[in-house]
């Protein structure tokens, strides 16, 4: 078993300054880092004899306007059954250039998982085998989980907030 302060260390002499914000909300590291680093700190994770993040658990994003130069966040979740220890990892992208490397050359999972991210938010994988579409119809000019859009279609009348009590 490996501890947290130990991972930290450990990233700390191999990518320095390259890795930042490192917090344990609910016991889970956590980190950001820049996208022109991602691939070399997740292959470190991945081959390290001592790490052994060799699970990718998941990729997500999330979008949060208001963060102006981070509008978008890629999220990383890997894990290391041999150490019993998580880790996330954050990549905050601008709105401008929603460019990052793909991971699928380390995780074979990563394929779906930076489609689907793709497909809802517009997050572009730069060398991804195959990124298209994987859930929403592939004439969609629009990405659905971007907080873009009104949460209720005003055109409706019966959404009304009083007939549900509010």
């Amino acid at each position: 078993m490996i501890t947290n302060q130990e991972i930290v260390e450990d990233i700390a002499v191999q990518f320095g300054d390259k890795t930042s914000e490192f917090e344990e909300p609910k016991g889970m590291l956590t980190f950001t880092c820049e996208k022109d680093s991602i691939i070399d700190i997740l292959r470190y994770f991945n081959e390290s004899d001592r790490l052994r993040f060799r699970f990718l658990t998941d990729i997500t994003a999330f979008h949060n306007p208001d963060n102006s130069g981070k509008e978008f966040c890629v999220v990383y979740h890997i894990h290391s059954f041999e150490n019993g220890s998580r880790v996330r990892l954050k990549v905050y992208l601008p709105q401008e250039n929603l460019d990052i490397p793909t991971a699928t050359s380390l995780y074979a999972g990563a394929n779906w998982m930076e489609r689907e991210t793709f497909d809802f938010y517009g997050v572009n994988f730069v060398g991804h085998p195959n990124l298209k579409r994987i859930l929403n119809m592939d004439e969609m000019d629009y990405f659905p989980m971007r907080k873009e859009y009104p949460l209720e279609d005003a055109t409706r009348d019966d959404k009304i907030d009083a007939l549900f009590g509010r």
